[in-house]
């Protein structure tokens, strides 16, 4: 593991409306909102009303009845993202992207050409601020998981440097939500064992953690807590999975509420497999109870498949299995599908006309096969004439209107 702190987290500060001000000077200083019925992302100034992204747009305007909703402008988040990403880039090749905001970037072979990782760090902060007019975060660190939680620490626009030497007095008093993998549901599990910093975090047994959370959310946690990160930078990655979640807020969990809402995620993971050329073969689901309880489902096919129709009736047979293997659960909050064992350039085997109960979810069959072709018609339709100009459903379409599928596909990562 290094022994020196050249690892570089940067994170556009509050990405997407520091943009919708960039673009609008009359919103600047102003509490402001992307988004409409769902808060996209919100700006400092709304933050400290409580304002925060995933939020109904009802709350946040009882938070914040001077919030500002404004449109999002997604070109622009992507050509500024690229531009951002590509400051990092003149200084080392070793950049590890990791959302359209933030990235990894490595500087130990470069320190004789530019400075130390501190004077490469202002720099890029300096530039980004000049040429694209945004502002930027930098934690610097020896571990990648250190990093990242030194650059939450210098929001906003800052800079944070972790001397190795000092790593555990740093790390141990900060609050254990800047973990990396500590969410909500994570967070208030720990709470309860009284664990709310690093610090508590790191004295506690790791059978205790591994009861709680897992063994391997626990085991994790637990190194990570000491600094225990050894995880390299990856330049180059391509996604092993597809996946897509639409949060519900609280809805009966009733087939009339799922089953749009399933079609809708179905489209938007099939339509992704089909533009790379990468069926898969096992579908996972997952269902969020109102008590943010989740419970997973998979399966695995004969065949890897990409089309939509057989990709949503998959998901919802495994979201019904959930449901009834949980009775007593009558709101759901979350709908999610994933489609992973990914195969490049898969061959396909067609299959003789048995006529099988599931003959129409097997890709080889002449039901299959038409389905396929059905999708690839639509593909053709919205390459031309944009996404809008045709579905699989008004319903399901109208299920997600609340987060615009321009936004979700910023954060989708190369197939």
């Amino acid at each position: 593991m290094e022994t020196s702190a050249t690892i570089l987290h940067a994170d556009l500060d509050a990405f997407y409306a520091s943009v919708e001000q960039l673009l609008d000077p009359s919103l600047r200083g102003k509490p402001i909102a992307v988004g409409g019925g769902v808060v996209l992302a919100a700006s400092y100034e709304a933050r400290g009303f409580g304002v925060r992204g995933g939020m109904p747009g009802r709350k946040a305007r009882e938070l914040c009845p001077q919030l500002l909703f404004v449109g999002g402008h997604f070109s622009d988040y992507q050509r500024l993202g690229d531009a951002a990403i590509k400051v990092l880039a003149d200084f080392t090749p070793l950049v590890e992207r990791i959302s359209i905001d933030e990235a990894f970037a490595d500087v130990a072979g470069c320190t004789h050409l530019f400075g130390s990782p501190e004077e490469i760090a202002a720099t890029v902060r300096r530039r980004v601020r000049a040429e694209l007019g945004l502002p930027i975060s930098i934690g610097v660190a020896r571990t990648k998981h250190l990093a990242k939680i030194a650059s939450q620490v210098a929001k906003p626009d800052g800079l944070v440097v972790v001397d190795p030497a000092g790593e555990l007095a740093f790390l141990h008093d900060l609050p254990v939500g800047l973990m990396w993998g500590v969410g909500p549901a994570t967070k208030a599990r720990l709470a309860e064992i009284g664990v709310e910093t690093i610090g508590q975090l790191a004295k506690t047994h790791s059978g205790a953690l591994q009861r709680l959370l897992g063994p391997a959310a626990g085991e994790k946690l637990a190194a990570l807590a000491w600094n225990r990160d050894p995880r390299k930078l990856v330049t180059h990655r391509r996604a092993h999975s597809a996946g897509a979640q639409s949060a519900l807020g609280r809805k009966p969990a009733e087939e009339k509420i799922f089953v749009p809402v399933l079609l809708h995620l179905a489209d938007r993971v099939a339509s992704r497999l089909r533009a790379k050329a990468r069926p898969g073969r096992t579908v996972t689901v997952r269902v969020r109870f109102a008590d943010l309880r989740a419970v997973t489902r998979s399966v695995t096919s004969d065949q890897p498949i990409s089309a939509t129709a057989m990709l949503a009736e998959i998901a919802e047979d495994l979201v019904r299995g959930v449901l009834a293997a949980h009775p007593g659960e009558k709101t759901i909050s979350l709908l999610a599908i994933s489609v992973s064992q990914l195969e490049e350039s898969a061959e396909l085997q067609l299959e003789l006309p048995l006529g099988l109960d599931d003959d129409k979810r097997r890709p080889g069959t002449k039901k299959g096969l038409a389905r396929f072709g059905a999708d690839r018609a639509v593909d053709k339709i919205r390459q031309r004439f944009g996404k809008d100009a045709v579905g699989y459903g008004a319903v399901a379409l109208e299920a997600a209107r609340s987060v615009p599928d321009a936004f979700r596909e910023l954060a989708e990562k190369e197939l």
